[in-house]
């Protein structure tokens, strides 16, 4: 069985602004199935964004879930994110899906995965999915200069395709201030 592939997911946090930005491509195999696939979300009413890094199905149970989360526990996104990573972990269903989430509000940036990890980064830079280390390196070394949270990441991206052939220049953004 073929595997799917296709999302880089970056997520950087700098001068008070939070971007969540992804690119468009979804694979199978070494077909390209979508080029324009939307991998990030934003929950208006908790001011929290989100990129998911797998299935487009899984990503979508688990926004759903996180969005619950997150009404359930007033908005607190650490909250939320570890009740979320709890029951991943240990619900028959959701231990099954395939999929790593970014996930940020105006204060904390966390990666969530099936396994329970709940990971803050130091830097206030994550990068996930199959193009993930190649745009996490370049925001890593962009982080230092004068561009904002928004042009770090599309330069990140923009990385990131040029290398992984599971990621392209077809970018969505979402983003959040403090």
């Amino acid at each position: 069985m073929e595997k799917w592939h296709g999302t880089t997911i970056v997520l950087i946090r700098k001068g008070g602004q939070t971007v969540v930005a992804g690119d468009g491509q979804v694979s199978l195999g070494n077909t390209v199935l979508k080029s324009k696939a939307k991998k990030v979300r934003k929950i208006d009413k908790r001011n929290v964004i989100a990129g998911f890094a797998g299935s487009t199905a899984d990503a979508l149970t688990l926004f759903e879930r996180l969005e619950a989360k997150l009404e359930k526990h007033a908005g607190n996104l650490t909250r939320a994110a570890v009740e979320l990573a709890k029951d991943w972990r240990t619900d028959k269903y959701l231990r099954r899906l395939e999929a790593l989430m970014a996930v940020a509000d105006k204060e904390k940036s966390f990666i969530i995965s099936g396994t329970g990890d709940v990971l803050e980064p130091e830097d206030g830079i994550i990068g996930i999915g199959s193009g993930g280390n190649y745009a996490l390196a370049a925001a890593k070394v962009l982080i230092g200069g004068n561009l904002s949270a928004e042009e770090i990441a599309k330069k990140s991206l923009k990385v990131a395709s040029e290398i992984c052939v599971f990621t392209n220049e077809n970018i969505t953004m979402e983003k959040v201030s403090q």
